[in-house]
């Protein structure tokens, strides 16, 4: 009898290499436990403009928590399933704060990002690979329907010191989610600090709870593998919470077990280790 029925996944730093895509091994791994049962669903902070490649790649269509747990992708009807929405006031007030304090601010809702027009090329690089961004006034950021505010900054020395910023003039519940852009293989040169503020919500755990709502899978009889602070929720509360070697050492601290890099056959691994043929 098998001790775990789902494994969960990040992409970025993850499951994907940082070349881009899965690695063939990894890949297959992932596909055969599918087939034999195992729930294979991934939980990532990508919008699902940004996950749809990287869930088609994959193969396995199962409903994906984007927006690091404020929404619910499913990729065979191409539609969420399921959408929180940040607070009106809350989305004024940081947009506010984000213009009397030149910070770059991307508004995201279902098929729509918006962001003003950056101040500087460094900051403008923030956005060469977010999909289907639209550039537009100050009054066109107020949407209806926002699921996240993300926010650039060049003037800030760490992640968390920005999000404290933020959220000491925030008025209203978020969640908050912090990490320095040269996280990402794309940015490695960055300077800048992101700070993405979702509606309030318990992060990737979610994924624990749409399992255990949807498929009657406990999160005791869950794996769940990260490599970033996002990723803690579901690490922590996971039968098995992984790490990635890569992984930022916070995550490290509070994961059952580290295994190697996203740039190897790790996951792979430990897939035939927990699921063997």
């Amino acid at each position: 009898m098998r001790q775990f029925d789902a494994i969960i996944l990040d992409l970025d730093g993850t499951l994907i290499e940082d070349g881009g895509g899965i690695r063939p091994r990894v890949l297959s791994e992932l596909r055969r436990i599918s087939s034999s049962g195992v729930h294979v669903m991934v939980a990532t902070g990508r919008s699902e403009q940004s996950a749809s490649p990287v869930i088609d790649e994959l193969g396995i269509l199962n409903p994906t928590v984007i927006y690091n747990g404020a929404a619910v992708w499913c990729p065979r009807q191409r539609c969420l399933i399921e959408e929180r929405n940040l607070e009106k006031a809350l989305l004024d007030q940081l947009l506010k704060y984000a213009e009397q304090n030149e910070l770059l601010p991307v508004v995201m809702c279902a098929g729509s990002k918006r962001a003003f027009s950056p101040r500087t090329d460094a900051v403008g690089y923030a956005l060469h690979d977010m999909k289907n961004v639209e550039i537009v006034s100050p009054s066109q950021m107020r949407i209806e329907r926002p699921i996240r505010l993300s926010l650039f900054s060049d003037r800030h020395q760490d992640s968390k010191g920005f999000a404290d910023e933020i959220q000491s003039v925030s008025s209203s519940d978020a969640y908050y989610t912090w990490f320095p852009l040269n996280l990402l293989p794309s940015h490695e040169d960055s300077t800048l600090q992101v700070v993405d503020v979702q509606p309030n919500c318990e992060g990737k755990k979610e994924a624990l709870r749409f399992l255990q709502e949807h498929h009657q899978i406990s999160a005791d009889r869950c794996v769940a593998i990260g490599d970033a602070t996002n990723d803690s929720p579901m690490v922590v509360n996971a039968g098995l919470g992984v790490a990635m070697g890569n992984a930022m050492n916070e995550l490290k601290q509070v994961a059952d077990r580290t295994i190697g890099s996203n740039d190897t056959d790790a996951i792979a691994d430990l897939v035939a280790e927990l699921w063997p043929v």
